[in-house]
């Protein structure tokens, strides 16, 4: 019996949320400017989208890499996305020399550009690894869009673009943060590879 009533309460605590979601302007404004952003990069020639964070959100960071660079819905040419936890050997280099706090930082400063995106998920908006890579982002000249929980916390002070989920709870925003991701890629290739 409890089985059956944790899935309804989580259904309809999600069915919630994504009312809260339609209802939310500020939300559906940030996600229209993020889609011309990021469609805006990838017109650019050398445009590149770079993605981090930490956990779950480090998880979604590189689904929605995968997707960009792979395919979403259509066989069409790669899109430059990189998740920037993947390369192990720099990680725990960095992590072991400058502390954890300056992963994305360094890796931001090589790799991005005045031309690029860098996409921050962080649930809580406050995990300290993240908003140094916005704001070496920023530092760049890069546009930095925040996908966060319901406050922003600090990342929301250095992003250009915040898609603020209107929840509290971590599992619902990464829910959330994952199906944001996909309709940014639904759109982009309806934008870039029309049929």
């Amino acid at each position: 019996m409890y089985l059956k009533e944790l899935l309804e309460e989580r259904l309809e605590e999600k069915e919630k949320l994504i009312q809260k979601m339609m209802d939310d302007t500020a939300l559906k404004k940030a996600w229209r400017t993020m889609v011309t952003a990021v469609i805006n990069t990838y017109k650019l020639s050398d445009g590149k989208v770079f993605l981090c964070g930490n956990g779950g959100s480090a998880a979604d960071a590189q689904h929605i890499a995968a997707e960009l660079t792979g395919r979403f819905y259509k066989d069409r040419s790669p899109l430059y996305a990189e998740a920037l936890h993947v390369n192990t050997s720099y990680l725990t280099a960095v992590a072991n020399d400058y502390t954890f706090d300056h992963i994305y930082e360094r890796a931001v400063d090589a790799f991005c550009s005045s031309d690029d995106i860098l996409i921050a998920l962080s649930t809580s908006g406050n995990s300290e690894n993240v908003i140094r890579a916005a704001k070496a982002a920023q530092k760049k000249g890069a546009k930095v869009i925040a996908f966060t929980g319901l406050h922003g916390g600090k990342l929301a002070e250095h992003s250009d673009i915040v898609l603020k989920v209107p929840s509290r709870d971590t599992a619902r925003i990464q829910e959330m943060h994952i199906f944001l991701g996909h309709t940014l890629c639904e759109a982009i290739e309806t934008d870039l590879f029309p049929s």
